[in-house]
């Protein structure tokens, strides 16, 4: 591998940072939003799933009693 300066290193980084496309204000709150309700989906999904199961294990403890 081979070894750059520091200078080099530091104006290959600057021309890679200057191709990088950068999202918009709109885009990036857009994203934000998006991921909010997909957490709070997951969240839901999540916390019926383990009511149901707790049920489910609840009915099948109590068989024996």
């Amino acid at each position: 591998m081979a070894k750059t300066n520091p200078l080099e290193f530091v104006q290959e980084v600057r021309n890679e940072t200057s191709k990088v496309t950068w999202p918009t204000r709109k885009e990036t709150i857009i994203t934000t939003v998006m991921v909010f309700i997909m957490v709070m989906l997951s969240a839901l999904f999540f916390l019926a799933a383990d009511q149901v199961l707790s049920w489910g294990v609840t009915q099948l403890l109590n068989i024996g009693r």
